[in-house]
C-alpha cells in the first residue's frame, strides 16, 4: 500500500496515514486502501493515527476535486461505509489538525483521544460543499444539533480543548502521548471478550445510527450537485491561490 501502513500489535491493529509531505492529505488511492483495510482486517481494536504533525488535512484537493458523483460512490462513500458498519472498535489517535475529511475520519471512530496541538473543523461549507455522513450525523450524534451547526455552518477551527469540553474527544494528551494513551486503551479493550465486545459495537449502531445507506445516497446526489456550483470551484480556486473566496450563490 502506497498512502497507509498498517501494523499489529499483538490484538490492536494500527492504521497510520502516510503522506506527511501533504499533512496526510487523501486522495482516491487512500480512500481505496483504507476500504480494504477496515474490511480485512481481523484486529480487536482499530487505532487511526496521522504520519508527522498533522492527522488529516482532508481530502487533496488537486487529486480529488475533478470528481463527483462516480468518485464518491466508487471510493469516498465506501470508505465511511466500512468503518460505520465494521464490528471491531476504532479509536482515532487525533496526533494534529484533523480538517474537512480529516475531521469526517476522526467522527467515523468510536472514541477520539487528542493530541494538545490538535485542531479541528468541517471546512466543506468553504469549498462550496455540504458535509459528508459523519459531519451530518455523527458530530450532531457527539455535540448536539446547535453546537454541530454553528461547526457546520461557519466552517471554524477549534482547538483540542474546545473539543474536549463539547465532547467532541474523550481526552487530550501531550502529543508525545496521544499514540501510547490510544494503545493503551486499545489493549484494555482488545483484553475483554471480543464477541461481547462486537456485539456492544453493533448495539451501539442499532440504537443510535439512522439508515445510514439511506443517508449516504442522500449525500452522496447532494455532493454531486455541489460538486458543479460556481461557488464550489470558487472555494478550491480560493484555498489553492489563498485569497479570500468571492461566492456568488449559484
Amino acid at each position: 500500500m502506497q498512502d497507509i501502513s498498517y501494523e499489529e500489535i499483538g490484538h490492536v491493529g494500527v492504521i497510520t496515514l502516510m503522506r506527511p509531505e501533504v499533512h496526510n492529505a487523501l486522495r482516491l488511492e487512500t480512500y481505496a486502501e483504507l476500504t480494504e483495510l477496515v474490511h480485512n482486517a481481523t484486529a480487536r481494536v482499530l487505532v487511526i493515527t496521522g504520519a508527522g504533525r498533522s492527522f488529516c488535512s482532508g481530502d487533496d484537493v488537486r487529486a480529488v476535486s475533478g470528481g463527483a458523483g462516480p468518485v464518491f460512490d466508487e471510493e469516498i462513500t465506501p470508505a465511511a461505509g466500512a468503518l460505520l458498519a465494521t464490528d471491531i472498535p476504532v479509536i482515532a489517535a487525533v496526533n494534529g489538525t484533523a480538517v474537512g475529511w480529516g475531521m469526517e475520519l476522526a467522527l467515523l471512530a468510536d472514541i477520539r483521544i487528542a493530541a494538545r496541538s490538535a485542531r479541528f473543523g468541517e471546512l466543506f461549507v468553504k469549498r462550496g460543499l455540504c458535509s459528508d455522513v459523519a459531519g451530518l450525523g455523527r458530530l450532531t450524534q457527539i455535540v448536539g444539533r446547535e453546537l454541530a451547526a454553528e461547526l457546520l455552518f461557519t466552517g471554524e477551527m477549534i482547538d483540542a480543548e474546545r473539543a474536549r469540553q463539547i465532547g467532541l474527544v474523550s481526552r487530550v494528551v501531550d502529543d508525545e502521548q496521544v499514540m501510547p494513551v490510544a494503545l493503551e486503551l486499545a489493549e484494555k479493550i482488545a483484553a475483554n471478550p471480543p464477541l461481547a465486545v462486537a456485539a456492544t459495537k453493533r448495539g451501539l449502531r442499532l440504537a443510535l445510527d439512522p439508515d445510514w445507506n439511506e443517508f449516504g445516497r442522500w449525500v452522496t446526489a447532494t455532493q454531486t450537485s455541489l460538486f458543479t456550483t460556481v461557488d464550489h470551484r470558487e472555494g478550491v480556486r480560493s484555498f489553492l491561490e489563498k485569497r479570500e473566496p468571492r461566492y456568488v450563490g449559484r
